[in-house]
C-alpha cells in the first residue's frame, strides 16, 4: 500500500503495518493538529499527526537504509528495520488534543494502570509520552502490535523500549552479529527514534516549514542521509554523521531553533495556549481528559473544540471565537547586544507592568525560551562523527567535540510580552 504525502511522495505501507495505522488509536491523530494554534497566523499549517507520524515512520526507513545497506544479513536487516518502523509511526501516538497544552488537564500517572512504570514518578500529572506508552503496551493496540511483530521476534515492549529507553524488554532481540562480533542495535535505532538528529525533528522540521509558508525550517536533509553510517564500541552500535555532513548538521540545528523562535513560539500561538492553559487551570474547569485508554479516543480537536464552543468561561468563548489577547509589549533577550540596553528593556518591561497594575488593567506576562541544543551536559547516548580520508585510519569523534555551534549558541533566547485584552488594548492606545 502507498500513502501519497506532500513532502515525501509516496510512504510504502506493508500490510501488517496498515492493521496498525487502521486501528482507531492511530486513526485519532487524523484529528490532532500537529501544530495546535499555529494556524491562527499560518492559515495552511492544518496537517495533521498523522501524516507526521507516517513521515516520521518514512524517514527513519530511509535513515536505517543509509546507515546499513549492505552491511547487515537480510533476516537481521528486515526485523531491525521492522521494529524502527512502528516505533517511529507510534512515537506520537498518545498526543492530546491541540498538542501539548491539555497537558493541564491529564490525570496523574498512577490513574493509568501503566505498566513498567517507575513508582516514584507516580504522583505527578500524565504526559502524552505516558498515553503514548500506555496504548502500546496496554490498550486494544497491544495484540495487534503482538501479532506484527511476532513474525520478526519482537513484542511491543520492544517498540516502548525504542520511544522510552526506560521501559524494560527482552534486550536480547537487539543483539545479532555485525562484522564478526556480537553487538546491541539498541542504542543506534533509540537514537533514530529519538535524538539530536533524529526521524521525528527531520520530518517535522520540513513539514512544518512547508505547511507554514516559511523557509525557516529547510535544511540538506539528503545530504545528512547520504553521510550517515555507524560507529560500533563496548559492543554497541551508535548512530554517526560523516564528517561532510557537519554543516548540514549545523545548519539542521540553526533550522530548528529559528522553527522555534519565529513559528512554534509566534505571538499569536503563545497566547492562544496560554488562554487554554488559564481555562484548564481553573477550578470550575469542566474538561478533563480520561485515564481510561479506550474513552480516551473520542478526545481529539474538534472534542475540545466542541466543549468550548459550550462553555460559559470567558477563557473558552475567547478561544471558541478567536478573540485573542493582544501583544501590548515584546521584548527579546539579546537584541541588542549591548549589555546597558538589555537592562533599558527590562527597566521598560517592569515600567510596563507597573503602569497596568496602577491603571488596574488585567495583562498576561508570558515567556517563550528556546535553546539550540540540550545535546551538551545532558547524559544521553553519544552521536560521533567520522573522520576519515584516503591517508589515514578513520576516527570516531563525539559530535560536541567536532563543532561549535553548541558553545556559540549556549546563551538561551527568550521572548518575553506583555499581552492585554483587545478592548483595554484600544484603550491603553488612545492614551499614550
Amino acid at each position: 500500500m502507498e500513502i501519497r504525502d506532500i513532502l515525501h511522495g509516496a510512504i510504502t505501507v506493508d500490510s501488517s503495518e496498515a492493521s496498525v495505522i487502521d486501528s482507531p488509536f492511530f486513526q485519532r491523530l487524523r484529528q490532532i493538529r500537529q501544530l495546535g494554534f499555529a494556524e491562527v497566523s499560518f492559515p495552511s499549517a492544518t496537517h495533521n499527526r498523522f501524516i507526521h507520524s507516517l513521515g516520521a515512520m518514512h524517514v527513519a526507513t530511509e535513515c536505517f537504509q543509509a546507515v546499513f545497506k549492505g552491511n547487515l544479513a537480510s533476516p537481521v536487516y528486515n526485523r531491525l528495520r521492522a521494529v524502527l518502523r512502528l516505533g517511529a509511526l507510534l512515537h506520537d501516538v498518545g498526543h492530546g488534543p491541540l498538542s501539548h497544552t491539555t497537558e493541564f488537564a491529564m490525570p496523574k500517572v498512577s490513574t493509568l494502570g501503566l505498566p513498567l512504570t517507575d513508582s516514584s514518578t507516580q504522583d505527578r500529572k500524565a504526559t502524552h509520552e505516558d498515553y503514548t506508552l500506555k496504548i502500546i503496551l496496554d490498550s486494544e493496540l497491544t495484540p495487534i502490535l503482538q501479532r506484527v511483530g511476532k513474525p520478526h521476534g519482537f513484542n511491543e515492549k520492544h517498540i516502548a523500549a525504542l520511544i522510552d529507553p526506560s521501559v524494560k524488554c527482552d534486550e536480547d532481540f537487539f543483539i545479532d552479529e555485525l562484522h564478526h562480533q556480537k553487538v546491541s542495535f539498541q542504542p543506534i535505532l533509540q537514537q533514530l527514534i529519538s535524538s539530536e538528529l533524529d526521524a521525528d525533528r527531520m520530518d517535522y522540521l520540513r513539514r512544518d516549514s512547508l505547511l507554514s509558508g516559511v523557509s525557516y525550517g529547510q535544511f540538506d536533509y539528503t545530504w545528512i542521509l547520504k553521510t550517515l553510517t555507524y560507529y560500533v564500541i563496548d559492543q554497541s552500535v551508535y548512530l554517526t554523521l560523516g564528517h561532510k555532513g557537519l554543516y548540514a548538521f549545523e545548519d539542521f540545528l540553526i533550522a530548528r531553533h529559528h522553527m522555534f523562535l519565529m513559528v512554534y513560539f509566534h505571538h499569536k500561538t503563545v497566547i492562544f495556549d496560554s488562554m487554554l492553559a488559564r481555562y484548564l487551570e481553573d477550578p470550575a474547569c469542566a474538561f478533563q481528559i480520561p485515564s481510561n485508554i479506550t474513552e480516551y479516543i473520542r478526545y481529539d480537536d474538534a472534542f475540545l473544540y466542541s466543549h468550548l464552543s459550550q462553555s460559559k468561561n470567558p477563557w473558552a468563548e475567547r478561544i471558541a471565537r478567536k478573540q485573542a489577547f493582544r501583544v501590548f509589549i515584546e521584548l527579546h533577550s539579546g537584541i541588542p547586544a549591548d549589555p546597558a540596553a538589555q537592562q533599558a528593556q527590562k527597566d521598560l518591561l517592569e515600567q510596563v507592568r507597573q503602569e497596568l497594575d496602577h491603571k488596574g488593567i488585567f495583562y498576561l506576562h508570558e515567556t517563550s525560551v528556546g535553546e539550540i541544543s540540550k545535546y551538551v551536559g545532558k547524559e544521553t547516548i553519544p552521536i560521533y562523527v567520522k573522520y576519515d580520508d584516503q591517508y589515514s585510519k578513520p576516527r570516531f569523534i563525539p559530535l560536541d567535540q567536532c563543532t561549535d555551534l553548541f558553545k556559540k549558541y549556549a546563551e538561551k533566547r527568550s521572548i518575553t510580552r506583555i499581552y492585554v485584552s483587545p478592548e483595554d488594548y484600544e484603550k491603553l492606545r488612545r492614551t499614550r
